[in-house]
């Protein structure tokens, strides 16, 4: 057994038991109590799923195995002192539990390249499909097409003991991952490059690769790739990218097939789509004003007129975080070291300063703060990816981190079929007045 899977099945295979234990000796022990709102309004902070890849602090943000994001900046290695994190150890940190030594973040960075083969025919799916696909149907029928790959389905069908299906989906969750960067960048060179498309160099780390075969080789990009991997990876497992894949997963349906439905989630305007929508919505504004160097004023009035209108300022306000989202914050602070006077990204800032006033004067607004998506755009702008319709496969890519290490756990963990009990409306209304319905 190779190092990094044997120290992820040393820590995790002491957590199972503590798992089953638990199971077994305290399943009467009430953790709280659920409230018709909250069933009736997507089941908000009811307490039913064990991730242990990272939790979401409404007033402090994403940890990542207890770690801030300002944390994972200072003690995650980098490829050199100045640069940003290696996404390589924050997958180690969310598998293992432990902070990776330099040698471990590049062990698992060539891991990665050595099973980052793609299979001839899934980039004969996507060429399958019209070039005017959206890129996330390109993505989640590229990732669907590789379950022919699937080591889990055929150790399932082989008969495997179950106390094993944690290894399988391990091997699984590596070469997905490992291959996801190649086909991301065959997506975006495909559809946005006449598919002229560029080689991995196995010798560069994982996302510094996956900028290579899109075709941007500066170091300041490779280190906004390594950033944006690291803030998208992980937000605790209620988002509809990370529950989907638990859920898919908890069906014994193998990897392929659990990431797949977990991308389709992010493809909605309600998650990874938000990131496109800033961007698309920026632009209209700069259209209506007629500058892309607008005053306050103008901003503020664009603002109130889109909320008057019925929609909603994309990138501000979060389900969950009651203050500025740290990855909106970690963006801003490498703009400001390695960007200047970008009209974007200059425009980006003045809305942070003028919008959490509008929407805390709405009143209903629990969080006037900007999210992750409130920025991202406009980076990959300025360095020349301005596709921005291909922005939530990056997000994707990124995703695979967080989502696919808590699927290894689900499997080592013996995390059982995910079956909540169901009611008709007529049956809440019942509990609630004392009285049914017609509906």
């Amino acid at each position: 057994m190779e190092y990094i899977k044997y120290r992820f099945y040393q820590k995790a295979s002491k957590c199972s038991a503590e798992f089953q234990r638990l199971k077994k000796e305290h399943a009467d022990v009430v953790l709280g109590q659920v409230t018709l709102g909250q069933v009736l309004t997507g089941m908000k902070g009811i307490p039913l799923l064990v991730t242990d890849t990272s939790k979401l602090d409404p007033e402090e943000g994403i940890r990542f195995k207890g770690y801030s994001i300002p944390e994972l900046q200072q003690k995650l290695p980098k490829m050199n002192p100045e640069g940003e994190p290696l996404p390589e150890g924050l997958f180690y940190l969310m598998l293992i539990g432990e902070i990776p030594s330099q040698e471990d973040a590049l062990n698992l960075s060539i891991d990665w390249a050595t099973r980052a083969h793609v299979p001839q025919h899934v980039f004969d799916v996507i060429d399958a499909l019209p070039k005017t696909s959206k890129p996330m149907t390109q993505f989640s029928a590229a990732i669907l097409s590789m379950a022919t790959e699937s080591i889990f389905q055929k150790a399932y069908r082989a008969g495997v003991n179950k106390k094993f299906y944690w290894d399988a989906t391990y091997e699984d969750v590596m070469n997905l991952i490992a291959r996801l960067p190649r086909i991301a960048a065959y997506i975006y060179r495909r559809q946005f490059h006449n598919s002229d498309h560029i080689e991995p160099n196995p010798r560069l780390d994982w996302a510094g690769n996956l900028a290579h075969m899109m075709g941007f080789n500066s170091e300041d990009i490779r280190r906004l790739f390594r950033l944006y991997m690291i803030i998208h990876a992980d937000h605790e497992g209620g988002n509809v990218s990370a529950h989907t894949a638990h859920l898919v997963g908890s069906a014994l349906s193998n990897p392929y097939y659990a990431y797949a439905a977990a991308m389709t989630g992010l493809a909605g305007p309600l998650h990874g789509f938000a990131n496109q929508d800033v961007i698309f919505w920026i632009f209209e504004m700069i259209e209506a004003l007629g500058t892309d160097a607008p005053t306050d004023e103008q901003v503020s009035d664009y603002c109130k007129r889109t909320l008057e209108e019925g929609r909603v300022i994309p990138g501000y306000g979060h389900a969950v975080l009651r203050k500025t989202d740290p990855r909106f914050t970690a963006q801003e602070e490498f703009a400001n070291k390695y960007i200047k006077n970008d009209p974007l990204v200059n425009l980006v800032n003045q809305l942070y300063r003028v919008v959490p006033p509008i929407l805390g004067s709405v009143g209903k607004i629990k969080n006037p703060w900007p999210n992750v998506d409130a920025y991202s755009g406009s980076l990959l702008y300025h360095y020349g990816i301005k596709e921005y319709t291909f922005y939530t496969v990056m997000f994707g890519v990124s995703r695979a981190l967080g989502v696919l290490a808590s699927l290894v756990n689900d499997r080592i963990y013996g995390m059982p079929i995910e079956r909540p009990t169901s009611h008709p409306l007529s049956w809440f209304k019942q509990q609630a007045e004392g009285k049914g319905s017609d509906c």
